[in-house]
């Protein structure tokens, strides 16, 4: 569903070019939640606005339902939901009124996406504040209208980055319950995140990004196995030694 192949981006910094992503390849296939981690500086947030068509590759692809991102740009947008941390809601719409817009500007018709705002409201328990002003919403309240837009338009493909920055507990579980339910209605998602227990949680595959490579791949198993580590705390704090030792 989701293929990143042979991507690289490169910058230029102090007037020479570095790349912060490079040579980076992964797919993610239908039902599986893949968490794209790193370090700071790894190339996480360049690859996604890559996926997104924000940004041009340097060199290589990607392709979304069989759509490559260097040839269909709009067509990616049409197929990729977004949930991030960073994305904040229009204070003086109503929830209502912010999922109307985007299902206008993804081309939903009316009938559907009226349909689907029922539907959405029903799975993230929406309904108590679908018509109240998004200013007067708490932190959790408005994390679940971010939810409910990244579907309103219905794509096979969800970008997750950093889903829980600012939430307490039980916004966080509405988070691993939306994955859940991504994951059973068979989208391809891509977490990026900080937060490794949780993403121990949420993923079945995991990347390791590192100087925008990628130097691990697999599930958290197979990472054990090829990193010699217990856990991804111990993989990044390994990661952030060699990166020290290289600098």
């Amino acid at each position: 569903m989701l293929i990143v192949d042979r991507l690289s981006k490169s910058f230029q910094r102090d007037g020479r070019e570095f790349a912060a992503v490079d040579g980076l390849s992964f797919r993610v296939d239908t039902g599986e939640v893949y968490g794209l981690l790193g370090p700071n500086g790894a190339g996480k947030t360049t690859t996604l606005r890559c996926i997104l068509g924000l940004l041009d590759p340097t060199s290589g692809d990607v392709l979304v339902d069989g759509y490559r991102v260097s040839e269909k740009p709009q067509a990616i947008k049409q197929r990729i939901g977004l949930v991030s941390a960073s994305a904040g809601l229009y204070q003086w719409l109503t929830p209502r009124e912010i999922l109307d817009y985007f299902a206008d500007v993804y081309s939903v018709p009316p009938d559907v996406a009226e349909k689907r705002i029922e539907e959405l409201s029903d799975l993230l328990d929406l309904k108590l504040f679908l018509n109240q002003r998004s200013a007067t919403l708490s932190t959790g309240q408005k994390q679940r209208v971010n939810l409910a837009r990244a579907l309103i338009h219905d794509p096979p493909v969800v970008l997750m980055d950093e889903p829980t920055l600012g939430l307490d507990v039980v916004g966080s579980q509405v988070v691993f319950d939306y994955v859940e339910l991504l994951r059973t209605q068979k989208r391809a998602v891509v977490v990026s995140t900080h937060h490794l227990d949780e993403a121990g949680r949420l993923c079945d595959r995991f990347g390791l990004l590192f100087h925008g490579h990628l130097r691990n791949e697999g599930t958290l198993d197979e990472l054990r196995q090829q990193t010699g580590q217990p856990g991804l705390v111990e993989m990044f704090v390994e990661m952030l030694r060699d990166r020290r030792s290289s600098a």
